[in-house]
C-alpha cells in the first residue's frame, strides 16, 4: 500500500512538473509571437521621419568603447541565440544595444563538447567540424552548419574576446578555451588560450546539478534514463519535432540536432521507431546535454579543463535557500519562478541514493541542498571537481584588490536560476551590484565615459555590467604594456 502511494504522488508530481514546463514553454512562444506581431504593426504604421543628432565629443568618448573586443554571449540548456523565437532576447536585449555584444544560435540541448566546436565556427567562419573520431563514435555527421561569413574572423591572440555565459553556457566557453589551448581544430593549429581574455558566468553549470536526477537521469552512471521520467517525455517530444522537420517552425526555434539527420526525408517511417525505442540518435549515444550536467558528466568534463594564467574569471553563484534549524528550505517563496518553485523544494531535500555508490570521493548531501532551482549553489561557484581551481570568494571590494588573472572571483547572489535572462524587469538592480563587487576599487579611467555611453544609449543593466567588464579589464592590459 505504501509504495503504491509512492508511485501516486510521483505520477502526480511527474504530471504537475510536465504541465508545468509546457505551459512555460508556451508563454515563451507565445510572448515570442506577439512581440513580433506588434513590432511589425508598429514599424508599418510608424513614420522614419525622426531626425538624430549626434553630438562629436559624445562620438569621440564612445571611440574607446567600439575598439575594444567583442562581448560573446552563451545561452544555456532550451536556450537560443539572436534571430531565434523572433525578436524575443534571451539576454533580455543586453545585444540590441551594443553592436559589438554577439548572441550566437547553439544547440539547445546539444552536447556540451558539440556546442564549442559550433560556437568556434560561429565566430570564425568556414563549416562546423564536429570531429571525426567523435562523430563516428556518436553517431552523427561530422560536419554542420555553414558559417559563410564568421561573426569575428580575426580572432586570435591579438584580437582576444569577453565571454559570458548562462548556466550550461559558462562550461561551454570552458571546453571551448581547453580546445583552444589544445588546437584541436583542423586548419587553426597556432590557436591557444589566450584567444580569451576573460570568462563571466551567471549561474554558471561547473560540477553538475542534482536536478538531472530529480529529471530523469539515472545517479547511478549520470548517462542514462529511467524509464518513466520528465527527460523521457521530453526526448520524445524533441524527436518528433526534429523528425517532422517543419522548417518554418525550426527556424523559429530549433534544439540542435541536425547533424543528427533525424528528418523524416533522411530517415523514414522506421528511422523514427528507431530514435523512439533508443536505438539510435542522440538519446542513444548520450551525445546530448543532459548527461554532461550530471554530476558524474561534469567530473569526465572537469578532468580535462584548466583555469588558464592570462584569463580573467568572473562567476555569480544564485541561490534560493537558506538554512532554518539546520534544514534547508526556499527562502522566498514569491521569489521564486513557478517553474522552479517544485524543483527548489526537491533539491533542498535531496538524498543520495543509499543504494548506489558515491558520484565522489568525499561527497555530502549537505553540500549539495543550497540551490536555485535548477543548479546547486556548489555547482556555479567556480570549478571545483575532480580538483579545486584557484578562487577567491568576493563579500566586499578589498576582497578584489588587486584583480588578478587565472583566479575565479565569485559572488553568491539571492536569485532563481532564470532571474537574469529574458525578463529584465524580474532581474531589477541585481545586475547594476554585479560587477561592482570587482571593480568599484579599481578607479578604472573610463568609468565616466562608460556612464555616457551607458545614458546615452539607455543599456539595460546587462550590458551595463559586461561594458563595465570590459573597460576594466582593457585598461589593466594597457597598465601592463607601460
Amino acid at each position: 500500500m505504501i509504495r503504491l502511494w509512492i508511485s501516486l504522488l510521483k505520477m502526480a508530481e511527474l504530471f504537475v512538473s510536465c504541465v508545468v514546463h509546457l505551459l512555460y514553454g508556451f508563454y515563451i512562444f507565445s510572448s515570442a509571437v506577439a512581440g513580433d506581431i506588434s513590432q511589425f504593426l508598429n514599424e508599418y504604421f510608424s513614420k522614419s521621419d525622426v531626425n538624430v543628432e549626434v553630438n562629436e565629443e559624445v562620438l569621440k568618448r564612445t571611440t574607446k568603447l567600439d575598439d575594444l573586443p567583442p562581448i560573446v554571449l552563451v545561452h544555456g540548456i532550451f536556450g537560443f541565440g539572436k534571430g531565434r523565437l523572433g525578436g524575443l532576447s534571451y539576454f533580455a536585449g543586453a545585444e540590441k544595444k551594443d553592436e559589438r555584444v554577439l548572441v550566437p544560435d547553439l544547440g539547445s540541448l546539444t552536447s556540451i563538447y558539440d556546442r564549442a566546436r559550433e560556437l568556434f565556427y560561429y565566430l570564425k567562419g568556414g563549416q562546423v567540424d564536429y570531429g571525426e573520431e567523435h562523430s563516428k563514435a556518436c553517431g552523427h555527421s561530422q560536419f554542420g552548419r555553414i558559417y559563410e561569413q564568421g561573426h569575428y574572423p580575426e580572432w586570435d591572440e591579438d584580437h582576444p574576446i569577453h565571454f559570458v555565459g548562462h548556466s550550461a553556457g559558462a562550461q561551454v566557453v570552458r571546453v571551448l578555451q581547453q580546445m583552444l589551448a589544445d588546437e584541436a581544430f583542423k586548419g587553426y593549429e597556432h590557436s591557444s588560450e589566450n584567444w580569451v581574455l576573460s570568462i563571466t558566468s551567471l549561474s554558471g553549470a561547473f560540477n553538475g546539478t542534482t536536478r538531472t536526477y530529480l529529471d530523469g537521469m539515472q545517479p547511478e552512471d549520470g548517462r542514462t534514463m529511467k524509464s518513466i521520467c520528465l527527460l523521457q517525455i521530453c526526448r520524445v517530444g524533441v524527436i518528433i519535432y526534429d523528425w517532422l522537420d517543419i522548417s518554418w517552425l525550426k527556424a523559429y526555434y530549433n534544439f540542435g540536432f541536425d547533424h543528427f539527420n533525424m528528418s523524416w526525408r533522411k530517415m523514414g517511417v522506421m528511422g523514427l521507431v528507431d530514435c523512439l525505442l533508443g536505438n539510435a540518435g542522440p538519446f542513444a549515444s548520450g551525445d546530448w546535454i543532459l548527461p554532461d550536467l550530471t554530476i558524474q558528466g561534469s567530473l569526465r568534463l572537469n578532468y580535462h579543463l584548466h583555469t588558464f594564467p592570462n584569463t580573467y574569471y568572473f562567476s555569480y553563484a544564485t541561490q534560493r535557500t537558506r538554512k532554518i534549524m539546520g534544514v534547508t528550505v526556499p527562502s522566498s517563496i514569491l521569489g521564486i519562478h513557478p517553474m522552479l518553485l517544485i524543483r527548489v523544494l526537491q533539491m533542498s531535500q535531496w538524498s543520495h541514493p543509499p543504494d548506489v555508490p558515491l558520484p565522489y570521493k568525499g561527497y555530502r548531501d549537505e553540500d549539495w541542498q543550497a540551490n536555485d532551482g535548477a543548479l546547486n549553489t556548489i555547482s556555479m561557484t567556480h570549478p571545483l571537481l575532480p580538483i579545486e581551481h584557484p578562487s577567491r570568494f568576493v563579500e566586499n571590494d578589498s576582497d578584489c584588490q588587486p584583480l588578478k588573472s587565472g583566479i575565479w572571483y565569485y559572488k553568491i547572489v539571492e536569485a532563481d536560476h532564470i532571474m537574469f535572462i529574458v525578463n529584465r524587469e524580474r532581474a531589477g538592480v541585481q545586475f547594476d551590484c554585479y560587477m561592482t563587487a570587482f571593480l568599484n576599487a579599481a578607479g578604472n579611467m573610463y568609468l565616466g565615459r562608460l556612464f555616457q555611453h551607458y545614458q546615452m544609449k539607455s543599456i539595460n543593466s546587462l550590458a551595463f555590467v559586461i561594458l563595465i567588464l570590459k573597460l576594466h579589464i582593457e585598461e589593466k592590459l594597457e597598465n601592463k604594456a607601460y
